[in-house]
């Protein structure tokens, strides 16, 4: 279990190294299993086409049925 625990710590750091986190590799390193999760879903918050920033915002539509 301690072997995929740390696969998935360096599948994080390796995704938040792609998307140019403000933190070095080393600094990522430190950090737990729960805490890269946390970073990693931020950034895909962040970045996803679908997210607040970036959706498609519906105002004052009415659907008409004929």
């Amino acid at each position: 279990m301690r072997k995929g625990v740390e696969e998935k710590r360096k599948e994080l750091i390796y995704k938040l190294m792609i998307y140019h986190v403000n933190k070095s590799e080393e600094q990522l390193s430190k950090l737990s299993l729960t805490e890269l999760a946390i970073e990693y879903k931020k950034i895909q918050t962040d970045c996803h086409p679908h997210s607040d920033a970036g959706s498609i915002h519906w105002i004052n539509t009415k659907c008409k049925v004929e």
